[in-house]
């Protein structure tokens, strides 16, 4: 049972690390003092609300409690803006398929301006070109008799 539940806390860290949010957490100060300055300031307004007063009327007419909830307000909503900008994955920008891509273009390239390249490519994959003289075995009609003129008297 002590393995299965070390299992899964491992996993969860694992999970934890990978994700964009916790680390743009770790390692963004300004975030850090958002989420803090937010919960020390809703803190404050819930003291502040819950100090014996009637809740209506400390929400109408305490100043405090109106800076604190503004403050925790505009410090979530910096929180929720720096989170929303956290770092994609990063994407790869080589890889063997963008290397064979422009190679396989750069040798369609070379095989549409180069005509000697391109024949020899042609003569690789089809064999070489033999020389074809054509040679008829019938022989041309002999001319039909040329007619006589036809003379009237």
């Amino acid at each position: 049972m002590a393995k299965k539940k070390a299992a899964a806390a491992a996993g969860a860290v694992s999970a934890a690390k990978d994700n964009p949010y916790v680390q743009r957490i770790v390692t963004d100060d300004d975030l850090r003092d958002n989420v803090r300055v937010a919960f020390d300031a809703a803190k404050s307004a819930y003291e502040r609300l819950s100090n014996g007063k009637a809740p209506s009327k400390a929400l109408m007419d305490d100043k405090k409690l109106h800076k604190d909830l503004k403050e925790a307000a505009e410090a979530l909503r910096d929180a929720g803006a720096a989170l929303r900008e956290a770092p994609k994955k990063r994407k790869r920008k080589g890889g063997f398929g963008r290397k064979v891509l422009v190679l396989v273009v750069g040798a369609g390239v070379a095989l549409a301006v180069s005509s000697d390249l391109r024949s020899k490519v042609l003569d690789a994959l089809f064999g070489k070109e033999e020389e074809f003289d054509y040679t008829s075995t019938t022989s041309p009609a002999t001319a039909p008799p040329a007619a006589e003129p036809v003379s009237s008297s």
